[in-house]
């Protein structure tokens, strides 16, 4: 994990994300400064990853004018198992059949309770 302006960030993942975003367009989207986007990140509620230099979330992780509302605990209870910033990533990116698809991607809809579910599975 490398270290950006003092904000833990990987750059090593490999993830088939539909499309990425750059914190300043995460900013502007979410009516918020760029260090307060920088801040999520430092905290956990956010990961971010560079491509091809730049800082950038997927895009399945925001949702319109907001964090999803349950990856912020998503990420906690996958800290909470042990995973680093890229494991958590992976395991968010990994295609479950029984969900079906990416655990990211149930995070945006009725499935989020179950991925959920799933994460806190994992520290026990």
């Amino acid at each position: 994990m490398g270290l950006w302006h003092g904000v833990g960030v990987s750059e090593s993942v490999s993830i088939n994300a539909a499309d990425w975003v750059n914190l300043p367009d995460i900013a502007e989207r979410f009516g918020l400064p760029i260090t307060k986007v920088h801040q999520l990140i430092k905290e956990g509620s956010l990961l971010a990853v560079r491509r091809e230099g730049v800082l950038r979330v997927p895009a399945e992780l925001v949702a319109n004018d907001i964090v999803l509302k349950h990856l912020p605990g998503v990420l906690t209870l996958l800290r909470d198992a042990g995973y680093n910033d890229e494991e958590a990533l992976r395991w968010l990116y990994t295609d479950d059949d029984s969900l079906p698809g990416k655990p990211a991607v149930a995070l945006g809809g009725d499935l989020a309770r179950e991925v959920k579910r799933r994460a806190q599975a994992l520290a026990f």
